[in-house]
């Protein structure tokens, strides 16, 4: 019997088309994120200033000038121990939680993101880039490019990706070697894409195995064992010695740690993210340590030199009398000459000296050259420098990716788990945090303090290494601890809820940045007012006149307009749109966003 009309099952309606993805309504934002950022800002610029004063390598290098006295001592002592490392490791963690923001939401309204986001990150690069060279060599912009494209390749990537693309950077590799470079950060974020998204084991004699951790173990097994091996040979490479002796047993025990806490899933992207940053941290450390108290390679190769001198002066040979070289035996002869002789101790102690000259020479001609450049150079001269030496920030950035992908996936923990989006529910872990966080951060800061504040370089035994790795080590917890702080002030009922007024500086965070750095090469700088070189105190004056017009000047534009200039400009391109820029006068009803 044939179904009537009117008892055929409807046809289904045509699924919508997706939402466009477009920027968040103002409504939507998360204002302790913009606090947090305006924050940041503050202890960024205190930081940055000092690399438009001073040479960028002394920064880190050789800690508080030895010049240094009085008040100009104390402000570098300060921002050194209390700021220095703790803010650009906020902005990496916001940066994470605005990644996460703009995921999550995408998510709940099933709009694409992998695409947009990737337009988001070329904006970013293009930014970070003309920074770099057109403005500082401090620039910070591209490294988060290249972090959040590592980023994208952990959580989106299939192997094959990964592997092909290594693969083509280690054949650039032999053409211009900062390929070699990314390719390294490539294969580092790509175990972290394995312990993140794989679940292959190796199942043997009722051992489970993650392939993650079984290579951790496997490779840190060789490593050490390389490690024993050199030390044992006499006449073996030195070099090698210290990093193998620390990264062999630190890469096993992360392969152990990690096939422990392996499950639950949910919980990896914090575990890695903290890992990720102690390992750098802890590495540091060790090496330092086995650095500081092992002898010194060229003392020791030039005691054994002149003792094996003083054995063969000792015993002088017996004479001999010279042998008779036939005419059949001088192509063998001539084969025995053309071989590369072994070089004696003395040599190598020569060699090994030379080369360190060398390089302490190169660092301090550099160091003149740069000093030079920027107090008496032009503005093309110094726009040439800095374009010549992209290069190789790009593969550095590839090596600092791996450590801002950790930061990056500590900022999504921060939103997936809720605790960002609803601060207010979650203020007693806050609490929490910002009592542990800063001391336990600025603790070993301070500690780091005792052991060294200045270095001469070259000096292996001032404990300037083992005094960088315990500050590093610090930095993570005293991010968070401050992170903490800014969210706790904020819910105060008290004067301190004020430091909402930072709000609007964070929401144009990129313009303020990037105008931070136009400001300061233009007063600083020899192309400029040729202020280059005034002291740690005088330069917070500097960064509290310089803020405090950036705020004013924040709270007047987003009073008239919705976005900062170049967080419009950033918008438009990741959207594809012209976003609207000015306010509409008050009751007019707000235009919507175009599809």
């Amino acid at each position: 019997m044939e179904a009537t009309a009117d008892a055929r099952e409807p046809t289904p309606a045509p699924e919508p088309p997706p939402v466009p993805f477009v920027p968040i309504a103002e409504n939507q934002r998360i204002e302790a994120l913009d606090v947090v950022r305006g924050f940041a800002l503050l202890g960024i610029f205190l930081m940055n200033i000092e690399g438009f004063n001073r040479y960028f390598g002394d920064i880190f290098g050789r800690g508080i000038p030895l010049e240094a006295k009085g008040l100009d001592w104390a402000a570098t002592f300060f921002v050194n121990y209390f700021v220095q490392g703790k803010f650009w490791t906020i902005f990496s963690t916001l940066f994470g939680m605005g990644f996460a923001v703009m995921l999550v939401r995408a998510e709940k309204a099933g709009r694409p993101f992998v695409k947009v986001y990737l337009r988001r990150i070329l904006a970013l690069a293009v930014f970070g880039a003309c920074h770099y060279i057109f403005i500082w060599d401090g620039d910070i912009l591209f490294s988060y490019a290249v972090a959040a494209l590592m980023l994208m390749m952990v959580l989106y990537a299939r192997p094959r990706l990964f592997v092909a693309v290594i693969a083509v950077s280690v054949a650039l590799g032999f053409l211009a070697e900062p390929f070699f470079g990314v390719a390294g950060g490539l294969a580092a974020v790509g175990l972290v894409a394995l312990y993140l998204r794989s679940e292959k084991r190796l199942k043997f004699k009722g051992l489970s195995l993650p392939i993650f951790s079984l290579i951790l173990l496997v490779v840190g097994t060789l490593v050490s064992i390389g490690a024993v091996v050199f030390w044992l040979l006499p006449d073996g490479p030195t070099e090698p010695r210290l990093p193998m002796t620390v990264f062999g047993p630190l890469l096993f025990i992360t392969g152990w740690l990690s096939w422990k806490y392996h499950e639950p899933v949910e919980k990896r992207s914090l575990r890695l993210a903290v890992s990720l940053y102690v390992f750098a941290g802890v590495s540091m450390t060790a090496g330092a340590l086995v650095q500081h108290f092992s002898p010194d390679p060229l003392v020791t190769l030039t005691a054994e030199a002149k003792k094996e001198a003083a054995e063969k002066a000792a015993a002088p040979a017996a004479a001999q009398p010279a042998p008779v070289v036939k005419a059949a035996d001088k192509g063998a002869s001539a084969a025995k000459a053309a071989d590369k002789p072994k070089k004696s101790k003395a040599q190598r102690a020569e060699e090994m000296k030379a080369e360190r000259e060398k390089r302490k020479l190169e660092r301090e001609t550099e160091r003149a050259e740069e000093l030079k450049l920027l107090t008496k150079g032009s503005y093309a001269q110094i726009v040439e420098y800095r374009g010549g030496r992209f290069p190789e920030k790009v593969a550095g950035d590839f090596g600092f990716g791996v450590v801002l992908t950790g930061m990056f996936l500590l900022g999504m923990w921060f939103v997936r788990s809720g605790v960002m989006e609803n601060t207010a529910a979650h203020l007693p872990l806050f609490r929490r945090l910002a009592v542990v966080g800063i001391s336990l951060g600025v603790g070993l800061s301070l500690a780091s303090a005792s052991i060294a504040v200045s270095h001469v370089p070259g000096d292996r035994y001032d404990g300037w290494g083992i005094a960088g790795g315990l500050h590093m080590l610090g930095n993570l917890p005293a991010c968070v601890g401050y992170i903490s702080l800014v969210v706790l002030m904020l819910h105060s009922r008290g004067p301190l809820s004020r430091i909402g007024v930072l709000a609007p500086m964070g929401r144009m965070a990129l313009t303020n940045y990037l105008m931070q750095s136009v400001i300061c090469g233009l007063y600083f700088y020899g192309y400029g007012l040729g202020h280059f070189g005034i002291g740690r105190a005088a330069q917070f004056v500097f960064v509290a006149v310089v803020f405090l017009a950036q705020l004013a000047f924040s709270h007047w534009w987003l009073a008239r307009f919705r976005y900062g200039p170049m967080e419009w400009l950033w918008r438009g391109f990741t959207y594809r749109q012209v976003p609207p820029l000015r306010l509409a006068p008050a009751g007019t009803p707000t235009p919507a966003p175009a599809a």
